[in-house]
């Protein structure tokens, strides 16, 4: 800049005067307006905003246990910034697949994630990649935490080769690297988890496995089976209810004899948490994961949230709730709001940057969708494939009795 320029760390330019450059995602922009023959930069670096603060959260109820995660917390910005872009593409993502459900792309079940962003943030940043985590049908956001690209998630929901599971599993099977799938059959992959978190302990690596359920699925027996064998055998298993208040279209309370599903492990200890606070799931989780790898055995934890949309797409959802119980709490619990609204008033990021964020993800959102609906679907040819792992090519009936394909593993 030449000698006559002025530098500010400020942004209270004129909007209508004010041109501001594109920045990158966690970067903020500067401004420039003309006067006269001067030139005047105003610009907000990163000394400009809070690097980190305290904030307070919710105290857990306990089951078990002499205490629990702390009330108090730091968040740093830039862990702010990512759980909050997380979260909204989560969000975005699914109402994307509500929309080309709605236009007979996505076929078949699906069950959306919308309302509930805050419990799979929350886990993914209080445990490790290399732990382990399993969930049920309501899948597309852990699958995205574990690691898995929008575009890939979405070509799966269309059933497209470029899809996670190459278009074979849709909604409700998806995959990655140390994360076990959403499972369709109730509950069934409670014992799953409770054998994943088997194999941590039998080879001695210090990992944990968060086996998911909901409250629909909390009383079924192999629930209970898995909690007897993961308490007599010590394993380092988080058992986790994500209560959504609702199992397909009945209450907790018409479902349920007991709704405290944290104390259902009896001899488990266990905690309930604001799953709507991703700073209170974080902390919980965390003080589970300590407490399963401290050789303590497993835990239990009941995070309360709320599902925005019906218990599947073909469930409109309004006709065991009201309307306007889903919008009170969009407006006074949402976990994004709240997350940003924290963000905001502690001066760890403004309102232009946040509208910045939100462009990008709605952008990477289209595209993603673009590719799900363009992307070919899987051959006849690759039916019979990954029937086997690692196993030689044998030759399986196909479409029908009289068409015979050959596997590859």
């Amino acid at each position: 800049m030449g000698s006559d320029s002025h530098f500010r760390l400020s942004a209270d330019l004129p909007p209508l005067t004010s041109k501001r450059r594109h920045a990158p995602a966690f970067h903020t922009g500067a401004q420039t307006v003309s006067e006269g023959s001067r030139v005047v930069v105003s610009a907000r670096s990163f000394a400009d905003f809070t690097p980190q603060a305290s904030f307070d959260i919710k105290r857990c109820d306990l089951h078990r246990l002499d205490e629990g995660p702390s009330v108090q917390t730091v968040l740093t910005r830039e862990d702010g910034l990512r759980y909050y872009r997380t979260m909204q593409t989560m969000r975005r993502m699914e109402l994307k697949a509500d929309q080309l459900y709605k236009q007979k792309i996505i076929r078949g079940f699906c069950h959306l994630y919308d309302g509930q962003e805050a419990c799979a943030v929350g886990i993914e940043a209080g445990i490790n990649p290399m732990d382990h985590v399993i969930t049920a049908y309501r899948a597309h956001g852990y699958t995205y935490t574990r690691g898995v690209p929008v575009k890939e998630i979405m070509a799966e929901l269309t059933g497209r080769r470029g899809g996670v599971a190459k278009g074979k599993g849709g909604s409700m099977h998806m995959y990655a690297k140390n994360f076990y799938g959403g499972n369709g059959i109730v509950g069934a992959q409670v014992p799953l988890g409770a054998g994943v978190a088997l194999a941590c302990q039998y080879q001695g690596k210090n990992e944990v496995c968060v086996t998911l359920y909901g409250d629909g699925a909390a009383n079924q027996g192999q629930i209970f089976e898995s909690f007897n064998m993961a308490a007599l055998w010590k394993l380092p298993c988080i058992f986790i209810c994500e209560n959504n208040k609702y199992g397909m279209g009945t209450s907790v309370e018409r479902a349920s004899a007991s709704t405290d599903y944290y104390k259902r492990g009896d001899y488990i200890p266990g905690l309930r948490v604001d799953g709507m606070d991703v700073l209170g799931v974080r902390e919980a989780t965390r003080f589970a994961a300590d407490f399963c790898r401290s050789g303590k055995g497993p835990i239990l934890m009941e995070l309360q949230t709320y599902r925005y949309h019906g218990h599947s797409m073909s469930d409109p959802g309004v006709s065991y709730r009201t309307r306007e119980e889903i919008q009170e709490v969009r407006s006074k619990n949402d976990p994004i709001s709240m997350l940003k609204d924290r963000m905001i008033s502690s001066n760890m990021a403004r309102v232009e940057e946040i509208k910045d964020i939100d462009a990008e993800i709605r952008k990477e959102i289209e595209e993603a969708a673009q590719f799900a609906t363009s992307d070919p679907e899987p051959p006849l040819e690759d039916l019979c494939n990954h029937i086997f792992y690692n196993d030689a090519p044998l030759e399986v009936r196909g479409t029908n009795p009289w068409t015979k394909l050959k596997s590859m593993s």
